[in-house]
């Protein structure tokens, strides 16, 4: 695997899936930089979005997968009233993501507020019913077995807790779209490449994203795992979902 190699087939994104941690530690240098650049910072304001959506209830046990440097909690904890998150983990394959997080807490003042831990979302290290809410957050088309992230995080939700997965989608408005996928076939990775020096990673983002399901059909991926109350909104035209659902 090399960073000038294209992917090219669905084959090659599910083998990538496998050992993506290893890309993330690669890229973890200039992660969130090029997450604010790409995207024009629309992810600062998805992710500020996703606290609308929590439980509405206080003192909540959150746990966030996929939390790369941790910028999901950090959101949560700024736009939720004060005592509304009692409990912030965030867990992560890749430990150079999980380095650079603790470092961005420690600046902030919030590594009292908020604790990360190396996790894998297939096997994730909490008992039944631990959390209030469960986040991902551009991470779940990365998990190897969908189905089994799924149910992980099923399974550590309390009651009536909710999950809330925030992730890539395409724009049903045939003009937006072709725009969007040249800007994500095109422009993304040669920019993503030149700054990160690991072209390889933002190839596999692009491709990644296009062979993911989404709107009603990841719905039915939540629904077929145990979610109920399932449903999602679109972001900026379409090119992001919130997707919720709650345990029975």
């Amino acid at each position: 695997m090399t960073a000038e190699k294209n992917i090219e087939t669905p084959a090659e994104v599910e083998q990538t899936r496998k050992t993506v941690w290893l890309m993330f530690d690669r890229i973890a240098h200039r992660y969130d930089l090029l997450n604010r650049l790409l995207s024009f910072r629309q992810d600062v304001v998805w992710r500020n979005k996703l606290a609308r959506f929590l439980p509405q209830r206080n003192n909540l046990a959150v746990l966030d997968v996929a939390t790369g440097t941790g910028d999901v909690l950090i959101s949560l904890l700024k736009k939720s009233p004060k005592n509304k998150i009692a409990q912030s983990i965030g867990i992560d394959m890749s430990q150079k993501m999980l380095e650079f997080g603790r470092e961005k807490l420690k600046r902030l003042k919030l590594d009292d507020k908020i604790e990360l831990r190396h996790g894998n979302a297939t096997d994730i290290q909490f008992d039944e019913n631990t959390f209030d809410a469960a986040t991902i957050s551009f991470g779940i088309r990365n998990v190897n077995d969908l189905d089994l992230g799924i149910r992980n995080l099923y399974r550590v939700l309390k009651k009536e807790g909710r999950v809330l997965i925030l992730e890539f989608s395409l724009p049903e408005n045939i003009i937006m779209k072709k725009l969007y996928l040249f800007y994500f076939r095109k422009i993304l990775p040669f920019i993503g490449g030149i700054i990160s020096g690991d072209s390889y990673a933002y190839n596999y983002l692009n491709q990644s994203v296009e062979s993911f399901p989404y709107g009603d059909d990841f719905c039915a991926v939540l629904e077929r795992n145990g979610f109920k109350n399932v449903k999602y909104h679109t972001l900026t035209f379409g090119i992001a979902s919130i997707y919720q659902g709650d345990k029975a």
